[in-house]
This record gives structure tokens, C-alpha cells and sequence, in this order.
């Protein structure tokens, strides 16, 4: 084992010990192992493809010499709440998780949480309009025409557009309760996988239902209220990919029969780096593999040319409306094809900057800038990463910018540069997008792409 990998993997059972989160890790080390024992396929992402213990009990698949881990990206002390662990099963299979999860840990100790559906412009309107008793052929002709609505006031001058009388004490109560309605909760739904396990009764803590769905129980809470009660919660999330993937491995083996070890075909016997699957990538004939089938990766990858796992992990993040936006696709494009100076801001940066080429691309390069340049510790380089997310909705990222220029000036850097880097952080936030996530994606991308170069008629009935 490299020292580097021993040396985060002794910080990171540290930090996990010292916030007694191993019950945490062993309950999805549990989940995924049951999966794995009922043949479904499953493979954690998001954020815990920072953790090399997350690898280490087969939760993750992104090995940790084949990317940066930032291990403060998935638990923070400073933080003060459980880790977020999403794991994907195969779409057809997932109820068999939930329901074993269920059968073990008990309906009692175990619930999905809630998502609130609210009113929408078109649907207050409708359902306010109906309630009135409007003519419901006026109601479809307004809500139709109305996709949204600033307050009662320019609902009424939008009315009055149409050829309804504001002063019309019906019309002029539709629009008042509309208005008033907008945003509220209108029903629960359930969560897209969040599963919240508890010691003991969950009714002791949270309000519980019975879902519309059979065999199914629900929180009536959504994730940032259980979030604000630290309650543990693994997203049990369903992919499409994950399931075809092993039709075609299930097809692929009684064709040609088992793996070299005897074993039927699965993801670990796809051969790495395979050039003759890079050269279909860059070809851009990717249609039907994940992740990278849309207009803008087909138009992205002839010009990108991966060649290499990591070369697909930037592939998977860089095609967002955010990089494009905020200038960090053409200098990256231009440093790749040996057009423009590999470049840093300063030396220090190097190690942030190096594997993007100087262009700042993922969340995590973000917090190695804060950590490395205005010294902030890693808990605290989190927290700015997700005031970032935020600070548009929030605008609470103004109470970094002493600290983030006050410490670049400590520590060298002019003024002028830490004002620079502080607008970046703020444009960055729009747009920054996880390694951690991408490199989980890419691994995925890799694999349907193999299938479809070596197998394609069998990737294409899959």
C-alpha cells in the first residue's frame, strides 16, 4: 500500500473514531453487502469518493491512486452533521434494498424521508381559480398564459393584459390568495432515496405515515429538516445504467461464456484503459453510454480527446452550463492541445491546480485554493464551499472575504491577486462541480463505452 493511502487512511478512521460516526459506515458497508450478495449491482457516489474507507468497504469504486481525494469534501468536524452517502442500485432491483432494509433494522427504526411538492405559478392558479369556482375554461386560458407572477399586484396588471377586470371582486381574490399561496406546500412526496435508520422508535423523534406505495413508510419531514435534527441518512437512489449494464454482463456470459477467473463477467473484469474504447470516445460515437451521449459531450469530446480514465473524469465535469460560463472551458481546451502556457497564479498553487492544468474546475480545487493560499483549515474550507453553493439564495459568503484576503496578503500575496481570487471563488460558486461525483460518473462512462466497442449489439439489446 502507498504511504500516501496509509497516511489518509489512518486520518481519516481518526476523524470518524473521534465523532463516533462508525455505526454510520458499517450500516451502508452492510447495505451494499447485502446487494452485492443478492448479485445487484451498486456503487457509491457524490461526495463519500472522497473517503478511502468508503473504498476500502467496497461502498465506493474510485480508487484513491487514481484521483484526489479531499476527505474534509465528505466529513468535517466543523461541520457538526452526519456524512451523506449516496449509493446507486440497479433501477428494477432497488425495492429488494429498501425492503431488506425494512426487514432488518425494522419499519419502526426505519423510514424514506419526505419531499414537499409546492404551488407553482400555473398550478395556484388553477387550483385557487378552481376553488373560486371560475369558469374552468377562463382558469386553463389564464394558467396557461402565466408561467410566473411577482405578488398580487402583477398578477392583477397580467389579468388586466388578458381582459379580466381587476376590480372584480372574484377576480381580484384570485389573484390575492394565488399570490399568497405561491411557494406553499401543497403535498408530501417521497424522497428519491433518502432512507433515515434510527436506534430506537423513529415516531420518538419525527412524524411518520404510511406511503401511498405498498410496504413503504414515510417521514413527514424533507432532508434539511432531518439534516438540522442529525438523524443518519443514506440515499438508497436507482440507475438506469446500473441495469443495463448487467443485462449486458448476464448476456455477454452465456455468449462467450464466463470471465478468465471462471467467474461470470462483471464491472472488475473490464480490461483498464482499453485504446481502442478511447479512440471510439473520441470519435464522439458515444450514443446510448452514460454521461457523456448529450450534443454538448459529443461535441466536446472530438475537441477534449480523452485518453485516459482521469481525461473523463474533467470530461464528465467540464461539460456544465457553469464552466462554459464562467471562462474555464477554452483555457483548459487551449493548454491541452499545447496552445497557451501551463500557468499557475503562484507556485504555491501548483498542487490544487496541476491535475486541471492551472484551470480551476472542480468544488474540491476551490477548497485546496482557500487551504493553500488564505490558510484555512480543511473543516473550514468546507464550510466556504458550501456558502459558495449558497451564497446567491443567502449571500452569507461576504463574511469570508477578510479572511480569504487577509490571509493571502500574510502570506505573500498582493492585494490586488487576493481580491482576484475572491471574485473567482464567488463566480466559481455558480458553476463548480464535485470530483468526487465525477469520478464516480466516469467510471460508469468508461465501462458502457468498453461494452459498446467491444460488444455493441449485446450493449445495445442491454
Amino acid at each position: 500500500m502507498p504511504e500516501k493511502v496509509a497516511k489518509q487512511i489512518r486520518h481519516e478512521l481518526a476523524l470518524i473514531a473521534k465523532l463516533n460516526y462508525e455505526p454510520f459506515f458499517l450500516t451502508v458497508y452492510d447495505i451494499v453487502k447485502f446487494a452485492r450478495s443478492q448479485n445487484i449491482l451498486c456503487q457509491g457516489r457524490g461526495s463519500a469518493a472522497n473517503s478511502v474507507v468508503c473504498y476500502c468497504l467496497g461502498i465506493t469504486e474510485v480508487d484513491p491512486d487514481q484521483s484526489t481525494t479531499l476527505f474534509e469534501r465528505f466529513i468535517s468536524e466543523e461541520r457538526g452533521e452526519p456524512p451523506d452517502i449516496d449509493v446507486d442500485f440497479e433501477h428494477q432491483r432497488r425495492e429488494e434494498v429498501i425492503q431488506h432494509i425494512y426487514k432488518k433494522y425494522g419499519k419502526d427504526r426505519a423510514a424514506l424521508a419526505a419531499a414537499v411538492s409546492t404551488y407553482r405559478p400555473r398550478g395556484v392558479l388553477r387550483e385557487v381559480g378552481k376553488a373560486l369556482g371560475v369558469d374552468p375554461m377562463l382558469v386553463d386560458r389564464v394558467a396557461k398564459g402565466h408561467r410566473w407572477f411577482d405578488g398580487s399586484r402583477d398578477l392583477l396588471q397580467k389579468f388586466a393584459a388578458v381582459g379580466l377586470d381587476p376590480a372584480t371582486p372574484l377576480i381580484h381574490a384570485w389573484a390575492d390568495l394565488a399570490a399568497r399561496l405561491l411557494n406553499f406546500p401543497r403535498h408530501l412526496s417521497q424522497h428519491s432515496g433518502g432512507f433515515v435508520i434510527s436506534r430506537g422508535k423513529l415516531t420518538r423523534l419525527v412524524p411518520v405515515e404510511n406511503a401511498a406505495m405498498d410496504g413503504r413508510r414515510v417521514i413527514q419531514w424533507d432532508k434539511d429538516d432531518l439534516e438540522s435534527l442529525k438523524l443518519m441518512k443514506v440515499d438508497v437512489l436507482a440507475l438506469g445504467m446500473l441495469s443495463a449494464l448487467h443485462r449486458a454482463f448476464d448476456m455477454r456470459t452465456a455468449w462467450r461464456g464466463p470471465a478468465a477467473d471462471g467467474k461470470p463477467f462483471t464491472l472488475k473484469h473490464i480490461p483498464q484503459e482499453d485504446k481502442a474504447t478511447y479512440d471510439m470516445i473520441c470519435r464522439a460515437d458515444t450514443v446510448g453510454v452514460f454521461q457523456i451521449e448529450s450534443r454538448a459531450q459529443m461535441s466536446m469530446l472530438p475537441r477534449l480527446q480523452p485518453r485516459t480514465y482521469y481525461d473523463l473524469v474533467i470530461e464528465v465535469a467540464i461539460v456544465r452550463p457553469g464552466p462554459i460560463q464562467g471562462g474555464a472551458v477554452h483555457p483548459y481546451l487551449r493548454r491541452r492541445q499545447g496552445l497557451e502556457k501551463i500557468s499557475y497564479p503562484k507556485d504555491d498553487l501548483k498542487p490544487a491546480l496541476e491535475r486541471t492544468k492551472g484551470v480551476p474546475i472542480f468544488q474540491e480545487q476551490v477548497m485546496q485554493i482557500a487551504m493553500i493560499a488564505a490558510g484555512f483549515t480543511a473543516g473550514e474550507a468546507d464550510e466556504l464551499r458550501r456558502a459558495m453553493a449558497a451564497w446567491k439564495r443567502k449571500g452569507n459568503l461576504e463574511k469570508y472575504h477578510a479572511k480569504i484576503v487577509d490571509g493571502m496578503r500574510e502570506r505573500g500575496y498582493p492585494p490586488d491577486f487576493a481580491e482576484q481570487i475572491f471574485e473567482q471563488i464567488k463566480g466559481f460558486g455558480d458553476y463548480g462541480f464535485p470530483e468526487s461525483h465525477a469520478a464516480s460518473f466516469a467510471k460508469l462512462a468508461y465501462a458502457s463505452s468498453w461494452l459498446k466497442c467491444h460488444d455493441p449489439a449485446i450493449f445495445l439489446a442491454a
